[in-house]
């Protein structure tokens, strides 16, 4: 063990971290210079989303409208049901104080 200390050359050493490895960062490029050409393009699309937003607008609304109708229909015949219980309900209740008998 004591022939691994006194010998240095024989240990794996480390090669220093070195700058070069990294990439330098970049320069800020120049903005690019405006396109006529490309405007009517970019126009073109904002266009197109518009009317795509309209058509999935008016598809929301006609299924919420469908929604809302099967809800109604849903909900009419537990109507009837609750208004007939309630009113047996009414007529079967006792009265809260009897009668005297003499």
């Amino acid at each position: 063990m004591s022939e691994l200390h006194e010998n240095p050359s024989s240990a794996v050493t480390l090669p220093p971290p070195s700058s070069s490895s990294s990439p330098p960062p970049p320069e800020n490029p120049s903005p690019p210079r405006f396109d006529p050409s490309r405007t009517i393009g970019i126009i073109k699309r904002k266009a197109l989303i518009k009317d795509l937003a309209a058509v999935y607008h008016a598809e929301c609304l006609a299924y919420c409208q469908e929604l809302l109708e099967l809800q109604r229909k849903c909900d009419e015949p537990y109507a009837d049901i609750k208004v007939s219980a309630d009113l047996r309900k009414e007529t079967m209740r006792p009265p809260k104080r009897h009668k005297k008998s003499s």
